[in-house]
């Protein structure tokens, strides 16, 4: 029997593809992207990371079970510290400070899409939404585990993704969507969620390469 996981994922392959493709992840690997476009995006991620933290939240609130519940709350406390360590090194060693910038057109879409997600759709729907951020990176780090990456901030980057401690998390959410019982109609809502979520992850990437801006200063 194909489990519910394998089902996303079959749904994605052309996004993932894509993302694989994106000389932005390219550059992860070979050393090539730009510093001021990794820069840009660990911002912007550091930023998303505050709002992804609010999406698990909401979702640890509507789980059927309290271990269900627990197992989220816990990733937004404690988990998720795994990239906000990495996040916190990057800003330390650059001197960056995110008060200082903007949350990104494509960044902005992204979050409110996940906090809607959770806070309007059913448990088994919302969990699909969120679930690409968790497995999407993880993919990508072991994809870039395989090759000699030079830059030494990038490599930090590429094993934080590929490490266990942040692979054991995503094997947790795996285990709770395979778990589900989703009727068909329910399985499609799901897809949709996933791989919406999927395109706005291949988005934020792109972003970043870009370093996109908005075209009017979205501040009074």
């Amino acid at each position: 029997m194909t489990k519910l996981s394998e089902v996303l994922w079959s749904s994605i392959r052309d996004v993932y593809d894509a993302i694989i493709k994106h000389p932005f992840i390219r550059g992860l690997a070979d050393g090539s992207l730009s510093e001021d476009m990794f820069k840009y995006y660990i911002i912007q991620d550091h930023m998303y990371l505050g709002e992804y933290i609010k999406a698990l939240s909401i979702i640890a609130a509507k789980a059927p079970r309290i271990e269900e519940a627990q197992l989220f709350l816990r990733h937004s406390i404690g988990a998720i510290e795994v990239e906000r360590r990495l996040h916190e090194h990057y800003m330390r060693i650059w001197n960056l400070n995110p008060a200082e910038y903007v949350m990104s057109p494509t960044n902005r879409a992204y979050t409110s899409f996940l906090i809607t997600e959770a806070y309007s759709k059913p448990y088994y729907e919302a969990i699909a939404a969120v679930l690409p951020c968790y497995w999407i990176y993880e993919k990508v780090g072991v994809e870039l585990s395989k090759h000699e990456v030079s830059n030494e901030n990038y490599r930090l980057w590429v094993s934080t993704y590929s490490g266990e401690e942040y692979r054991a998390s995503v094997r947790e959410v795996l285990s709770i969507v395979d778990s589900m019982n989703v009727t068909e109609s329910q399985l499609n809502d799901m897809i949709k969620a996933f791989r919406l979520a999927s395109i706005y992850e291949y988005m934020f990437w792109d972003s970043a390469y870009r370093m996109e801006k908005w075209p009017i200063n979205p501040n009074p």
